[in-house]
């Protein structure tokens, strides 16, 4: 009996180590994909997709104040990419503390621009009638 215990404590941490592991391939498989998506998007100039991927902070920009006030940041994905997020501080919490080669996982609406493209709706929908979106930094859900 004392041999066995050993034994399958060492399965159960092979098990769970092989868990994470594929766990982590997928999510790196889904994270190729939705470059694809938002390169697909900028290369037509498609506008109004929603959208969702990580990138890394190459740029923290001042707030927009004009109209709702929106916090702004360049991401640069994968791809090469850039994105500019422009995330409305009216409604959704500011991140705190937000520095360049830091990684923000996104949920929102993109539109074309010459320079990437724009994220934003990065926030719930007030009025319910717009698919929420969302950032993540820090193990912490913005929105």
């Amino acid at each position: 009996m004392k041999k066995i215990v050993p034994v399958i404590a060492i399965f159960v941490a092979l098990y769970i180590g092989w868990s994470q592991l594929e766990w982590s391939s997928d999510d790196t498989r889904s994270t190729g994909q939705n470059d694809k998506a938002l390169t697909s998007a900028f290369e037509e100039h498609k506008s109004g997709a929603q959208v969702q991927g990580t990138g890394i902070v190459i740029k923290v920009l001042p707030d927009d104040n004009e109209g709702s006030r929106h916090q702004r940041f360049i991401l640069r994905l994968d791809s090469g990419q850039t994105l500019l997020v422009a995330h409305n501080i009216d409604i959704a919490p500011r991140l705190s503390s937000l520095r360049k080669g830091e990684d923000v996982a996104f949920n929102g609406e993109y539109e074309w621009n010459s320079k990437g493209g724009v994220i934003h709706w990065t926030h719930r929908d007030p009025n319910g009638r717009h698919v929420e979106g969302w950032l993540k930094y820090k193990g912490r859900t913005y929105q």
